[in-house]
C-alpha cells in the first residue's frame, strides 16, 4: 500500500506539469502539424464537437477543444468540457473490479452464482474474469432494453438472466456490455455502495481526474456537453433514455480531456493497482484452445507496426470516444466527440501517423490467395445474401439481430449496390480460433469491404459488409 501510495504522489506531481506546462519549441512544429490534421478531419467528417490530446514522451503535445459543447448557447469545446464515456468507461470498472480483487472481497475464479444465486445453471462456469474479457458467452443486451424505461439493479440482473447463453464459457470470444452491467452491479453489491463511488474515491482522486464523475440528468454539471445525430438529414439532438441507462459499468461517466490526461499518466506508471493486477488487465484472453484473443480487462491489447498498443473505442447517446496508447512509440491520444457519425480512429490513425509515419495503418491491398475454395464459397454466400437465400446452418455465433432483421438489410443494401465483381482479398489474420478474411468488392455503385470468419468446423461466425 505504500509503494502504492508513493506511485500516486508522483503521478500527482508528474500530472501538474503536463497540464500546466506549454509546449516546448521542440514540440511546436508537431503540435501544428498534429492541429491542421484535427481541423482537417473535423470538418471533413462535420463533427459538431470534439477534444483531441496527444502525449508524447511523457510531454503532452497537444490538449485542445474543436468546435462546439452545445450548439444552441454556441459554447466551444475545451480541455475541461465533459462528455460521455461510452465504452472506454469499460477499463474504470475494471478498475473498481480489480481493486476489490487486490482487497480479497472477490476473486477472478468465483463463479457468478456467487453473486446471482438464482441465475440459470448455466450461469455456474461463469466467472468474474470471463465477464472482464467478454468470454462469457452471455448474449449481449444491447438494442434490446426497453430506452425508455427505469431499471433498477435487480431489474437489469433479471432481464439479462432471461437472455440466452451462446457458448460454454470461455470458449469464444464476443463483445457484450450484459458482462460489465454485471460487473457494476457486482460492485455495488460487494462494496456497499454504488461502483462510481468506488472509482470517485480510489481512482479518479488520487489520480488527480479532478472532474470525472458519474453520469446525472438532475445534477447541475458545468461543462456538460450536449451531443447529437443526424435526423431526416439535419443535426439534432441525442436521442432520451432513461437516466438508469446511464447508471451502469459498460461506460456511464463524465470525462473531460483533462481527466483523460489525467488518467494516462495513472496508466503510464501503473498506479493505483499492483503490477501483477495491471499485468491481468492488458494481456490477451487465453481461450479454452489456448489460442490468445487481443483483448484483456476493459482494454484492446493488439499492435501496430509490429509494437504493443493498448486501446479502446466508444460509442452512446451521440457521444464517440478513443483511447490509444502506442506502448513501442511511447504515444498516447485521447479522442472525445459529441457526433454519433464521429470515427474517433480516423483521428488516432492520423494523429499516430503524424508523429511517426511508420505507425500509420498499412493500405489495403491485394495479397495472394491461398484459398481460392474460400473464396468460391464466400462469393457464393455474397449472392445468397443478394437474394435473401441465406442458410443459417452455414453460420454460427452471429449477433442475435441478424436474422431478426440484418439478413434483410443486407439484402436490401446488396440489392442497391448493384452487381458485385470478384472477391479480392486483401487482408487474412487469426483471432481466437477463428480465420478471418477481408475482400475487396467492387460493385457497380461503390466498392465495399467484405469481411468474413470461419470457425474451426468452417461455419460463418462473421458476415460483414462495410465501407471502404
Amino acid at each position: 500500500m505504500r509503494a502504492a501510495l508513493q506511485s500516486i504522489s508522483w503521478v500527482a506531481v508528474l500530472l501538474v506539469g503536463l497540464l500546466t506546462a506549454r509546449p516546448s519549441a521542440a514540440h511546436e512544429p508537431l503540435r501544428e502539424r498534429i492541429d491542421a490534421f484535427v481541423r482537417a478531419e473535423q470538418k471533413r467528417q462535420g463533427v459538431t464537437g470534439l477534444a483531441v490530446g496527444v502525449v508524447s514522451h511523457g510531454r503532452v503535445v497537444l490538449a485542445k477543444g474543436y468546435g462546439f459543447a452545445n450548439l444552441e448557447h454556441q459554447v466551444p469545446v475545451t480541455t475541461e468540457t465533459l462528455f460521455q464515456s461510452a465504452s472506454v468507461g469499460k477499463q474504470f470498472t475494471t478498475m473498481a473490479v480489480m481493486l476489490l480483487v487486490e482487497q480479497g472481497r472477490i476473486s477472478l475464479s468465483d463463479s457468478i452464482t456467487k453473486y446471482f444465486p438464482d441465475a440459470p445453471a448455466s450461469w455456474g462456469p461463469i466467472t468474474l474474469r470471463h465477464l472482464l474479457t467478454h468470454t462469457s458467452g452471455i448474449q449481449d443486451l444491447e438494442n434490446q432494453l426497453d430506452v425508455r424505461k427505469d431499471y433498477s439493479d435487480a431489474d437489469f440482473v433479471r432481464f439479462i438472466q432471461g437472455l440466452p447463453v451462446e457458448f460454454p464459457a470461455g470458449l469464444r470470444w464476443s463483445y457484450s456490455n450484459s458482462g460489465y452491467v454485471l460487473l457494476g452491479i457486482i460492485v455495488n453489491r460487494v462494496a456497499g455502495t454504488s461502483f462510481v463511488n468506488v472509482l470517485g474515491e480510489q481512482v479518479f482522486k488520487p489520480a488527480g481526474m479532478k472532474t470525472a464523475r458519474g453520469i446525472s440528468e438532475s445534477d447541475i454539471i458545468p461543462n456538460r456537453a450536449a451531443s447529437y445525430r443526424v435526423l431526416r438529414g439535419a443535426l439534432a439532438n441525442q436521442s432520451w433514455v432513461s437516466p438508469s441507462l446511464n447508471t451502469t459499468g459498460d461506460g456511464s461517466l463524465y470525462l473531460s480531456l483533462k481527466d483523460m490526461l489525467a488518467w494516462d499518466a495513472a496508466v503510464e506508471r501503473r498506479s493505483l493497482l499492483s503490477g501483477g493486477s495491471w499485468h491481468e488487465i492488458l494481456s490477451p484472453v487465453t481461450l479454452q484452445s489456448g489460442a490468445t484473443y487481443p483483448y484483456g480487462f476493459g482494454w484492446e491489447v493488439t499492435e501496430r507496426n509490429g509494437k504493443p498498443l493498448q486501446q479502446h473505442t466508444g460509442a452512446w447517446q451521440g457521444f464517440k470516444t478513443a483511447y490509444a496508447r502506442f506502448i513501442g512509440d511511447s504515444l498516447s491520444i485521447v479522442v472525445l466527440a459529441n457526433y454519433s457519425r464521429t470515427e474517433p480512429m480516423d483521428f488516432v490513425d492520423g494523429i499516430a501517423a503524424i508523429v511517426n509515419p511508420a505507425l500509420a495503418v498499412p493500405p489495403l491491398a491485394p495479397i495472394p490467395d491461398l484459398e481460392p475454395e474460400v473464396t468460391a464459397r464466400f462469393t457464393s454466400l455474397l449472392e445468397q445474401a443478394r437474394q435473401g437465400t441465406l442458410n443459417p446452418a452455414e453460420f454460427a455465433y452471429l449477433p442475435w439481430w441478424f436474422w431478426v432483421g440484418g439478413a434483410q438489410s443486407l439484402k436490401t443494401q446488396l440489392q442497391a449496390l448493384g452487381a458485385a465483381g470478384p472477391l479480392v482479398l486483401v487482408k487474412r489474420e487469426v483471432l481466437g480460433d477463428d480465420r478471418v478474411y477481408t475482400y475487396l468488392v467492387e460493385f457497380e455503385a461503390e466498392s465495399r469491404l467484405f469481411i468474413v470468419s470461419l470457425t474451426p468446423d468452417n461455419r460463418v461466425s462473421t458476415f460483414q459488409l462495410m465501407a471502404n
